[in-house]
């Protein structure tokens, strides 16, 4: 069975020694006011979340892989065993409520905590920390564009995790294209609407934890503009409260059918159907889009932290059988008095232990940047404090979930491939890691859709302006830093490839421009320029990591090894992993050309936009 231990000494440093957290909060007038910028509370919160994600949540893994969901003929769903007791433990202990304002019971925590309580549920068991996950997001959109009205009756509730919520966008004919969506709603003139129309992949949209369910459904009100522009956002819940908050009526929305998926079993991804249901606008009409964005995005670093919680926690477990298992020779011999010595010597599987070492540590160091990021975009009194660290989480929340999860996925594919054999039998564990980290590439936008947000509409659509800022920090640490006899020469491969995503997007700005074929050059750079992105930012954190963890060294605080391990990490990502970027590079400036193949020829297509 495999094990989880939450990574609180890296997680302290990161806070700590890195972004140097404790002055940026308690420089914050909100967590002032409401006492929670002070670090040593911080640290009791992040060990007892600990604790408790050890404790009563990692055990359920497997067992939720095994049970999943079962829907009953009514629509109702059971969750697995051991879930619904869970939850009530965590509700009851107040974590609902970290991050949230205290206006509605929040505790009014600063986000940076609730991000790594978020890492330590994905680790423990991504299916569980769903519930809770999606309905703060739901929390995070009503909070923000909904009326005095919807909040007062609903974000008490959500906040307490009395009831959950959910987000309704996808289809069955309409994936990312929400544009061509069909769900309709209709103005029955008394402050409410009839909602019509079916979601697909809803993620904890029917179960048994909660004595409500809050959709957060977009949908298409009668005479509205076709395409984006004319979607509005409804809250439509299972229940309709009474007046005085208390559960009411059932709703005509029912779960039709669960989906049979690869992973995350433990979570009902279930299939809504909506038949004139009741429901409330939340915020403008015609707004959906823009408010929804609000969910979206808090959903899209929660899928970053899933491809972080689980590369860790796959991570763990194949150190500690790399250390256990006997295979081979190695010289010098280790275990000279054994037939064969641990597979933890063997270059290969250092490698492959390595390299999820480096994705892990580098990714919690992006997360938290973020999440300490929007604490100051929502709390700084300086409105320029708070514009730069928006347009930071803006630029940089597409790379969080796209190359976040594509490491993690990496990463869990590497460690149950150092158990050999084993990696494929499921009593260890490990194949479930990499099922359940297959979907963070695929939802809350595929990570090509990432990409195209990333190039399109965070770089280019504003000429380069967000990018620029970051290249001119970027730089700034390079040439600060280029002398450095200790990380000299990772700054120095950091300064050449942010000088060089620069040029490359410049040249994919100047092919975007080209006329009708320009679009097609961005969506063939796309998936390759966020990859390179993603380098650049992690080489960034590890060259800033290495150079704190040596003057550690250099000063002799390093009684445990802690900071060796930074800086021979910092050397593998530099030496090993970084220079995928020159890769990267390549294939970038390789555009489109090589994708315009005669459609007939190759794909069999009759119908094909490329002819000879």
């Amino acid at each position: 069975m495999p094990t989880y231990k939450a990574p609180l000494r890296d997680i302290k440093f990161v806070m700590t020694e890195l972004l140097e957290a404790g002055p940026q909060l308690a420089s914050l007038p909100f967590y002032q006011d409401n006492d929670t910028a002070d670090l040593d509370l911080i640290t009791q919160v992040m060990e007892e979340a600990a604790r408790f994600v050890e404790t009563e949540v990692q055990p359920l893994n497997q067992v939720g892989d095994r049970e999943g969901c079962v829907r009953d003929e009514h629509g109702e769903v059971k969750t697995p065993t051991g879930f619904k007791a869970a939850y009530k433990k965590f509700c009851d202990a107040g974590w609902p409520a970290l991050d949230a304002d205290p206006q509605y019971g929040g505790q009014g925590m600063p986000h940076l905590v609730s991000m790594t309580l978020n890492e330590m549920l994905n680790s423990a068991s991504v299916a569980w920390g769903m519930y809770p996950g999606l309905s703060h997001g739901a929390y995070s959109a009503l909070h923000a564009v909904g009326s005095e009205e919807l909040k007062n009756l609903y974000l008490p509730k959500i906040v307490s995790g009395q009831w959950s919520g959910t987000m309704c966008l996808t289809e069955p004919h309409a994936g990312t294209d929400l544009g061509i969506i069909r769900t309709k709603a209709s103005d029955n003139g008394d402050g409410t609407y009839n909602i019509t129309g079916t979601k697909i992949f809803i993620s904890a949209g029917e179960h048994d934890l909660t004595e409500n369910i809050v959709h957060l459904v977009l949908a298409r009100l009668d005479g509205s503009p076709e395409g984006t522009k004319g979607i509005s956002l409804f809250l439509v819940p299972k229940f309709i409260p009474n007046a005085d908050g208390s559960v009411g009526e059932r709703n005509a929305v029912v779960c039709g059918s669960l989906e049979h998926k690869m992973g995350i079993h433990g979570n009902a991804t279930a299939v809504l159907n909506f038949d004139q249901a009741k429901g409330w606008l939340v915020g403008e009409i015609n707004k959906g889009m823009n408010h929804m964005f609000i969910m979206m995005n808090a959903a899209r670093l929660g899928t970053g932290l899933q491809g972080l919680g689980l590369g860790e926690v796959s991570y763990q477990n194949a150190l500690a059988y790399a250390k256990d298992r006997l295979q081979m020779r190695h010289e010098p011999r280790v275990l000279p008095s054994e037939n064969a010595d641990p597979i933890l010597v063997h270059p290969d599987v250092r490698r492959m232990l390595l390299t999820g070492k480096a994705y892990n540590e580098a990714g919690r160091a992006l997360a938290m940047w973020l999440a300490l990021s929007l604490d100051v975009e929502h709390h700084h009194p300086d409105e320029a404090k708070r514009k730069e660290a928006g347009d930071l989480v803006a630029l940089l929340t597409p790379v969080a979930k796209a190359f976040m999860t594509d490491n993690g996925f990496q990463t869990a594919v590497l460690s149950q491939q150092v158990f050999g054999g084993h990696g494929y039998i499921q009593e260890w564990g490990m194949e479930q890691f990499v099922r359940d980290a297959r979907i963070g590439q695929i939802y809350e936008g595929t990570n090509g859709i990432q990409s195209l947000d990333l190039l399109g509409r965070k770089v280019l659509m504003d000429g380069g302006k967000k990018l620029q800022k970051l290249a001119g920090t970027l730089q700034e640490f390079a040439e600060s830093h280029e002398d450095d006899e200790h990380i000299g020469d990772y700054v120095n491969q950091l300064g050449k490839a942010a000088q060089q995503l620069g040029s490359l997007t410049m040249v994919i700005g100047q092919k975007a421009m080209s006329g009708s074929e320009g679009a097609d050059e961005v969506n063939a750079a796309a998936v390759d320029y966020l990859r390179f992105f993603g380098h650049v930012v992690y080489g960034y954190l590890w060259a800033r990591m290495a150079k704190i963890a040596q003057e550690k060294i250099d000063a002799g605080q390093d009684r445990d090894g802690f900071y060796l391990s930074k800086v021979q990490t910092a050397k593998f990502y530099f030496a090993k992993l970084f220079p995928e970027t020159k890769a990267l590079a390549a294939t970038i400036k390789a555009g489109n050309e090589s994708l315009a193949v005669d459609d007939k020829a190759v794909f069999g297509w009759e119908q094909g936009l490329v002819t000879a």
